[in-house]
C-alpha cells in the first residue's frame, strides 16, 4: 500500500519515542527504532520486537548512519537536567550533530523529518505563557546550557536545511511530559514524587505533591528545597497556534494522567532501573 511509510525514530526506545512507535506499528507503519540506550529502557520496546514491521538498532545519533527512509522523527537526546548535564558535550554532540545527521538522510532520501525541541529553548522566560514567537531567554554558559543551547542550535540547522535544501521539516517544542514508561530515576518532579510517595518518602512542591499523595494514598511529609541553577521560574505554552492549525487541545486532566502514571510505576520493580547517571 502507498499509504504504509518506512520511518525512523531516534530515540524511539525513549519515553516518547516508544509510545510514538508502538502508534506507527499499530497504524501499519515500517519503523526503524534507533537508540543507543544511555537513558531509555528496552523494556520499553520489547512488546514490539515480535511484530513484522518494526525494527530495532542500537546505534548512537552523532555517528552517521544511511537508511532508506520516508519519514523521520529525532527525539534521540536525554531530557532531564540530571541526565544531560552529566556529560554536556555529549549532550550538545548529540544534539546538534544528531541533526545534523537526520537532516542529511532527509535531504538524500527526499523524507520528512521532525525535531523534537523543547520548551528549554526560551530558557526562564520573561513572557508568559510562552508563544512561538518568543525568543526566550537563555545563559549560553549555565549548567543547562548544553541542552537549551543544543536544541537551539538544532532548530537554527534544521530551518537552514529547509531554506538551503528545501527539506520537508516539522519542529515541535515539547513542554514537560509525563506517563507510563517514564525512566522513575530522570530526577523529573512526578517521577520523583509518584516513586518516594510509593516508597513513603519526603518530597517537594506543595500543589503537585498534594495531588499525588492523595492519589497514591501515602503518608509522606513534604519539604522544600532551593531550585538548581538556572531553572525556569515558570513555564506555560501558549497552544494557540496548535489549536488553529492543526485543532490539537490535550484532553487528558493532570488527575487522569497521573493515575495512569502511577497505576505504571506500580507495575514496575525500581530496581529494574538503574539510575543511569552517578548524580542520583
Amino acid at each position: 500500500m502507498s499509504s504504509i511509510r518506512r520511518i525512523l525514530v531516534t530515540g524511539g526506545a525513549g519515553f516518547l519515542g516508544s509510545h510514538l512507535c508502538q502508534r506507527l506499528v499499530e497504524r501499519r507503519h515500517d519503523v526503524i527504532c534507533l537508540d543507543n540506550f544511555f537513558t531509555s529502557q528496552k523494556s520499553n520496546i520489547a512488546h514490539l520486537l515480535d511484530c513484522s514491521n518494526f525494527e530495532l538498532i542500537r546505534h548512537d545519533v552523532t555517528l552517521p548512519i544511511f537508511l532508506e527512509v520516508d519519514e523521520i522523527y529525532n527525539l534521540a537526546c536525554p531530557a532531564a537536567p540530571g541526565h544531560y548535564q552529566y556529560n554536556p558535550i555529549k549532550t550538545m554532540k548529540t544534539s546538534v550533530m544528531g541533526a545534523i545527521n537526520v537532516l542529511g538522510m532527509a535531504k538524500r532520501c527526499r523524507a520528512k523529518v521532525l525535531q523534537a525541541s523543547t520548551s528549554e529553548i526560551y530558557g526562564d522566560p520573561k513572557v508568559h505563557p510562552q508563544p512561538e514567537s518568543y525568543r526566550g531567554v537563555v545563559n549560553t554558559i549555565g549548567p543547562r546550557a548544553c541542552y537549551d543551547e543544543g536544541k537551539r542550535a538544532a532548530e537554527t540547522i534544521f530551518m537552514d536545511y529547509h531554506r538551503q535544501n528545501r527539506v520537508n521539516i516539522r519542529i515541535v517544542r515539547i513542554f514537560n511530559t509525563y506517563g507510563p514508561r517514564m525512566h522513575p530515576f530522570d530526577g523529573r518532579v512526578v517521577s520523583n514524587f509518584i516513586r518516594q510517595a510509593l516508597a513513603g518518602e519526603e518530597i517537594t512542591i506543595l500543589e503537585l505533591a498534594n495531588l499525588v499523595l492523595e492519589l497514591t494514598g501515602s503518608r509522606s511529609k513534604l519539604v522544600r528545597q532551593p531550585l538548581p541553577v538556572d531553572d525556569p521560574m515558570q513555564r506555560r505554552p501558549d497552544i494557540s497556534l496548535a489549536e488553529r492549525r492543526l485543532g490539537w487541545r490535550p484532553t487528558v486532566s493532570l488527575r487522569e494522567g497521573l493515575l495512569k502514571t502511577i497505576d505504571w510505576f506500580r507495575s514496575i520493580a525500581p530496581n529494574h532501573y538503574r539510575p543511569p547517571t552517578p548524580n542520583y
